[in-house]
């Protein structure tokens, strides 16, 4: 059975399909295609991952819908700095503007300093918002199988494939990983923050990354608070967390970072 979409998802999506709308007629892809960025051979997500142990993404991120403002003191290129130099594996930024204030003019700001991949987290619908991240500079685009449908998804996978991006696949709900096709989508996550009820739920992330293909890399999301949830993770034979809030109310998001790497038995 299908399930409905949470209202504030579908504002969410109706609100960037506005901005797409705009974008492209301000912004042609010939434009696009002619950055300086464009030409930048782009990292690979996967690979950055599975070079590590146990890996972390560590997000960017301003505020969201249900929390509002996370860090009012917010400068992208000092707290993606401090990921990398605390040993992130990547870094997830997150651009969308109405609704978490985000930017997509810090993947360019936080381009020139890093040398691991970045992922620009937004509601992608369209193939323009695929060749627009990779000319300003990202390595890899979030795809939420929540808010796409099965030729949605593939019609998005292929214009990654395409521009050389990496995606995150992102599930909720287990009906959505139906929706994957796993041998084209090599990096799966698991977002374990239900959208309806916003409760956290590690353990059914974890059994349901459990149950797609090993070859996968497998990465939990959402609701990771301590080192006891990271070690959990890794004990289940996850690959990866991608964390995000939990950082950003550290006062030092670097040492935050370097806390939970540490705790890795």
């Amino acid at each position: 059975m299908t399930r409905s979409l949470p209202s504030i998802l579908e504002q969410i999506v109706a609100d960037t399909k506005g901005i797409i709308s705009q974008r492209t007629s301000e912004i042609p892809i010939s434009r696009l295609e002619a950055s300086a960025y464009f030409n930048r051979p782009p990292l690979s997500l996967k690979k950055a991952l599975v070079e590590k142990d146990f890996a972390i993404i560590a997000e960017a991120k301003k505020a969201s819908p249900s929390k509002g403002i996370i860090r009012a003191q917010f400068d992208p290129v000092s707290i993606t700095q401090s990921y990398q130099n605390a040993g992130a594996a990547a870094v997830s930024i997150l651009t969308e503007p109405l609704h978490f204030q985000g930017d997509i003019s810090y993947l360019d700001a936080c381009r020139g300093g890093l040398t691991i991949p970045i992922l620009r987290k937004d509601f992608i619908v369209d193939p323009y918002q695929v060749i627009e991240a990779r000319a300003h500079g990202a390595d890899a685009v979030l795809l939420i199988a929540a808010i796409l449908s099965r030729s949605q998804l593939s019609e998005l996978q292929a214009a990654a494939d395409e521009n050389n991006l990496s995606t995150l696949v992102e599930a909720y709900h287990e009906s959505e990983l139906e929706r994957i096709e796993f041998d084209k989508s090599p990096v799966i996550g698991v977002n374990s923050r239900d959208l309806h009820t916003f409760e956290v739920d590690l353990n059914r992330a974890i059994r349901m990354l459990n149950a797609i293909p090993q070859e996968c890399v497998r990465v939990a999301e959402s609701g990771i608070g301590s080192t006891t949830d990271l070690n959990l993770l890794k004990e289940n034979n996850i690959h990866a967390a991608l964390i995000g809030e939990s950082f950003m109310r550290s006062e030092d998001p670097g040492e935050a970072l370097k806390t939970f790497i540490s705790s890795l038995a």
